[in-house]
């Protein structure tokens, strides 16, 4: 069966992404600290094994195992000259698992520094290597669009959507950032709301805007969700879509490690929230899995 352009399909009402990638790494026991990237590469059946679970989840589209995989982020792993190999390893494996019905999210992350002059990064050293990234993921196996996650400041991701669209302006990008509760207000890490990162995210080319990650619990992301809702209504005349991958809510610390207690049932009843508020392209982030999306598709698809 052969699938719409994905630009028209996340259109169409519900749209259901994956969950985490790390989540399920970790149990498979895959060493914390290491570039999980590398896994493309080194361990492609242990990644395929994820993309399907998700897939016979009911998840209509997969990311890509490249969340860290730009040059920047991959150079803190002595592997910068390895780029295009992971990228494409990543790309070709995740559309071994979708087939020609399922869509695949080229995954793009953040550098891990700072443009000038809080950081060391000049806006043309970060367009480039987020070029490099995507012209590496469309050159693995037909990807659908890119998705570009985890941003906190708003410049990064602007350069990161140009240089996607730089690459395939044909393909549909979907930003998202991550948000923190602030009093009665959601802020990035750097001090970004949500009317700037909609209006600046939109103003670059992206066809879905939303949130990821973040330290939020599961009513706080539906409140966050009803601002992205607000902010993209107050854009007159301009379509764009919305999603959210939210966390299995705040992780709690037992024998020193991170753990998520929220239930699949639980992450379910938010994510019908989150679709009732408007929000139509739904996914998991950090203590997401399978049985999460599984129970997402359940609640809203009956």
């Amino acid at each position: 069966m052969s699938r719409v352009r994905l630009k028209d399909k996340i259109r169409q009402g519900l749209f259901l992404l994956d969950g985490a990638m790390g989540t399920e790494l970790i149990a498979r026991r895959i060493e914390p600290g290491r570039c999980n990237e590398m896994l493309n590469l080194e361990s492609p059946g242990t990644i395929m094994q994820i993309h399907n679970a998700y897939l016979q989840a009911g998840s209509d589209a997969v990311l890509t195992n490249t969340f860290g995989a730009n040059g920047f982020a991959l150079a803190r792993h002595g592997l910068s000259g390895r780029i295009r190999e992971i990228n494409m390893a990543g790309a070709h494996l995740a559309r071994k698992a979708a087939g020609s019905s399922k869509y695949v999210l080229g995954d793009i992350g953040p550098s891990g520094d700072f443009l000038e002059p809080v950081g060391h990064l000049k806006p043309d050293q970060l367009k480039a290597t987020f070029e490099d990234q995507a012209k590496a993921l469309l050159a693995g196996d037909d990807i659908d669009g890119f998705i570009i996650e985890t941003m906190s400041a708003v410049e990064e991701a602007v350069i990161a959507v140009k240089a996607a669209k730089s690459v395939a302006s044909d393909l549909p990008v979907l930003a998202s950032m991550s948000f923190d509760k602030r009093g009665s207000d959601f802020k990035t890490m750097m001090g970004v709301d949500v009317k700037k990162a909609v209006s600046e995210l939109v103003a670059a080319g992206a066809d879905a805007v939303g949130f990821n990650c973040g330290s939020c619990g599961l009513d706080d992301y539906v409140a966050l969700a009803k601002k992205f809702v607000s902010a993209v209504d107050a854009l007159e005349k301009i379509h764009v879509a919305i999603f959210a991958e939210p966390n299995a809510g705040k992780p709690e610390l037992v024998d020193d490690k991170a753990v998520y207690k929220v239930t699949p049932e639980e992450f379910a009843e938010t994510a019908e929230k989150i679709y009732s508020a408007g929000v139509t392209i739904l996914g998991g982030c950090c203590g997401s899995g399978p049985d999460h999306i599984k129970a997402v598709a359940k609640k809203l698809r009956g």
